[in-house]
This record gives C-alpha cells, sequence and structure tokens, in this order.
C-alpha cells in the first residue's frame, strides 16, 4: 500500500497491524491538512484484507493531538470540501468519529502525550485506548472558549461514564491524567510510560493474529449503538454558541496568548482562564 502520499502521518505495517504516527508540528492541531489525511488513510485501508489492527500514536511525545485548529475562526470555509461527503446530520469533526467508530480494523490510541477537544474526541471515537502514567493527559477545555464540544464527546462520553462525570469533564474543563482518565472510563488502561509501547504492541499484533473473521464478528456482536439524534443535539448546541461574540473573542484571544504554540499548550486550561 503506498503512504509516501502522506504528509502529517507516517504509517508502518508489520504483522497484520498498521502504525500510525501523526506528525504535523508544532503540536498536531486537527486542522484541514490532518483531518484529511486520516480520512483518506481509514478509506485506503477499510478494505485492506491484511490490515486488521490500527495503532495511532504520535511521532511528537509531548501532543497527541491538541484540539482542533482555533485558526479556523479566520477561515469559516476551510472544511467545505470536506464537508461535502460528509453524512447528512454530522458535521464534519463529527464524520471523523464517526467513521473511526465503524472502520471493519480495531482501532486503538497509543496516548503518551496530551489531548484536548477534537484530539480527545478522536480517542474517545477509536475500540481502545491506553495510556502512559505521568505523560497522558485528556481534556474537553471547550467551554473555556465559550463553546461545548463538537466532534461527539458529548455522545461518546456518555457511554462510557456517568451524567455526572461527563458534565464535570465538560464544564469543569480541567486536564485529566492518565489514571483518573482510567478510572472514569475515557481509557481501557493506565499504563507505566515505560510499558505502555510493549503492552500495546503485544495486543496489537495478537489482535490481528486471530482467526479469519473473528474481529469482524466480534465488532459486529458489540453493540454500536446509533448516536444520530445525539450528535444532530450536540451540533445545533454546538453551532449555536459558536456563532455568538463570546467565542470569537475568546478564541482569538487564546491564540494570541500562545495557544498552539508548544509553551502555550502545556497549560492551556489556565492559559484560557486568564482571559476572563
Amino acid at each position: 500500500m503506498n503512504t509516501s502520499n502522506y504528509s502529517t502521518l507516517q504509517i508502518e505495517y508489520a504483522q497484520g497491524v498498521a502504525t500510525v504516527s501523526i506528525n504535523h508540528p508544532p503540536v498536531n492541531v486537527l486542522d484541514v491538512a490532518l483531518m484529511s489525511e486520516i480520512q483518506q488513510f481509514l478509506i485506503q485501508v477499510r478494505d485492506d484484507p491484511l490490515s486488521r489492527a490500527i495503532v495511532f500514536q504520535s511521532a511528537d511525545p509531548d501532543f497527541f493531538i491538541a484540539h482542533v485548529d482555533m485558526t479556523l475562526i479566520d477561515e469559516p470555509n476551510a472544511f467545505d470540501e470536506i464537508a461535502k461527503d460528509t453524512p447528512d446530520g454530522l458535521n464534519p469533526f463529527q464524520a471523523l468519529g464517526e467513521m473511526i467508530r465503524r472502520q471493519p480494523q480495531v482501532t486503538i490510541a497509543k496516548l503518551e502525550g496530551l489531548a484536548r477537544g477534537g484530539g480527545a474526541e478522536f480517542v474517545a471515537a477509536m475500540d481502545m485506548s491506553f495510556a502512559a502514567i505521568g505523560r497522558a493527559g485528556l481534556a474537553q477545555c471547550e467551554a473555556l472558549m465559550g463553546i461545548i464540544p463538537g466532534g461527539g464527546a458529548t455522545q461518546y462520553l456518555s457511554r462510557c461514564m456517568t451524567r455526572g462525570r461527563v458534565l464535570e469533564v465538560i464544564l469543569g474543563a480541567e486536564l485529566v491524567d492518565a489514571e483518573l482518565a482510567e478510572r472514569y472510563g475515557w481509557v481501557n488502561r493506565a499504563l507505566p510510560a515505560n510499558e505502555l509501547d510493549a503492552f500495546v504492541n503485544r495486543l496489537a499484533k495478537n489482535i490481528a493474529a486471530l482467526p479469519e473473521g473473528v474481529i469482524a464478528a466480534t465488532k459486529k456482536a458489540v453493540s454500536t449503538v446509533n448516536l444520530s439524534e445525539g450528535l444532530l443535539r450536540e451540533h445545533e448546541a454546538w453551532a449555536d454558541l459558536f456563532a455568538l461574540p463570546n467565542a470569537e473573542k475568546l478564541i482569538r484571544g487564546g491564540l494570541k496568548a500562545g495557544a498552539q504554540t508548544k509553551i502555550g499548550e502545556k497549560n492551556l486550561e489556565q492559559l484560557l482562564r486568564d482571559l476572563s
């Protein structure tokens, strides 16, 4: 399979496992380029019988996917091309999550750095996710920008957490470490950082080595709930807030204060809180 035409992804194949390293400096923002290539890869590998498991990781140990590109505030039509192929009732960010959920291969997130906003939603859409203790962090920080999550978090997190915990994550807008994420059900396991690679690699290879038909049968049998109504409610609520002056003010203020830089992203929640 040709992987030379990707600029934000590095892809390796071994023993039925496709390992996808996200490499989009400085902090792996989820912009048009990255989203387009992830979707392109998922479509390309969908019918590949030799690929049975997909592991997503980051080439940057500090950042998995920072969040959706905040500079899109100045490019409202940037996603128009992607939106042409988006299923009815979904926005492009939700469509990415649903594409992941419906992928025939087993999808696994190996989380060593930070994933916020759309990056955290990307992790939540995976079949499985594993996080490095002391290094990984997850956050839905959209409330600090005057909006709510718009890429599936309200629905995905409601499948693995109590309502109170979902509200805590979204409205509390704090960075959640690997161990708390495990307790809340946001990730499968929190593992010592020096054990994460070996564990995920072994699991992915063991899954890929299963007899033909087992993966497909298991994914079919384990319920994938239709979230269309909830995703529509989420999109409408997100879009209504995004249209308000507060959102633009906070997003522009965040960029000016250092969001989407390596330094600013280390403590993004406090950076955004300081704006108000």
